[in-house]
């Protein structure tokens, strides 16, 4: 039958953590303990990717590679890679349970799909250590997907590669790519959705794209709430996003409107037939 079977969710800045807070702050500490002073927008670029990859990511930015040479004398190197990262680990750790709360509309949104029969996965930029953190005061807090895939699952080989929603496909028996929406918060998450061929959809509100908390995206004027919306929208789309959300709370309503372009034979990535036919 032509309909979604299963949602393949990211964690920080999707279902938990509003913003993606907790490992953005301690990428921004362990480069600045090196003598490096990154900016939040660098920081939060490579977000989504597995942690180590992250960190190389940023060193591999010109202006931070520029400062890294400035202050080092050197290009950095694999060590470099793996001291910082050994650095970020037990920082991220000491405070990574007060980050597991669900983002608002999150329980609500997977309780209504589990209830229509849908199967819960989610793939993540944390390792299985961080994981154990996370999972465990999420569930205290009310959110339980049916499965979840680290990247040491799949030999440390993280976003963009499609494979953590392999895994999450057999272990939930998902019959086909195109009946798998994919829901993620960052770029590498849009990124993994389409190279696993599934329907990739990007999350505005709470995203580390934008990269704002609660209380900051709150107290912004409704002209400035609607900009930087459109902006997020937009780089989610550039990325190749099938589709965005606002929250969470319209995930429902897009499934079902995935559910009939299903039946009517359309298949995720191909988006200039969605406008062909006057869909989006």
């Amino acid at each position: 039958m032509s309909k979604v079977e299963g949602v393949i969710f990211d964690w920080a800045g999707t279902t938990v953590d509003f913003g993606c807070f907790a490992p953005v702050n301690v990428f921004v500490d362990i480069f600045k303990n090196a003598g490096i002073h990154v900016t939040m927008k660098e920081a939060r670029e490579p977000m989504g990717m597995l942690k180590i990859d992250h960190i190389r990511a940023m060193l591999s930015m010109p202006r931070v590679s520029k400062l890294w040479e400035e202050r080092y004398g050197r290009s950095f190197n694999e060590q470099d890679v793996e001291q910082l990262y050994a650095e970020f680990v037990p920082a991220l750790m000491a405070s990574l349970s007060t980050y597991t709360d669900p983002i608002p509309g999150v329980i609500e949104t997977v309780e209504a799909l589990k209830a229509q029969g849908l199967k819960i996965g989610s793939t993540t930029g944390y390792t299985k250590t961080m994981m154990d953190v996370v999972v465990p005061n999420a569930l205290k807090k009310g959110y339980n997907p049916d499965f979840y895939c680290t990247p040491d699952d799949t030999d440390s080989v993280g976003r963009p590669y499609p494979y953590m929603i392999h895994r999450n496909m057999e272990a939930l028996k998902l019959q086909a790519s195109w009946k798998v929406v994919k829901v993620g918060d960052t770029t590498s998450d849009i990124k993994e959705g389409v190279n696993a061929g599934v329907w990739s959809v990007g999350v505005v509100i709470g995203s580390s794209e934008m990269g704002l908390s609660a209380e900051e995206f709150a107290a912004l004027a409704d002209a400035d709430k609607e900009a930087i919306i459109a902006k997020t929208v937009d780089t989610f789309t550039q990325n190749g996003a099938d589709f965005t959300i606002a929250t969470m709370a319209e995930l429902p309503k897009l499934i079902e409107r995935i559910n009939g372009l299903l039946q009517d034979g359309y298949r995720p990535g191909v988006k200039a037939s969605y406008r062909v036919a006057g869909i989006v």
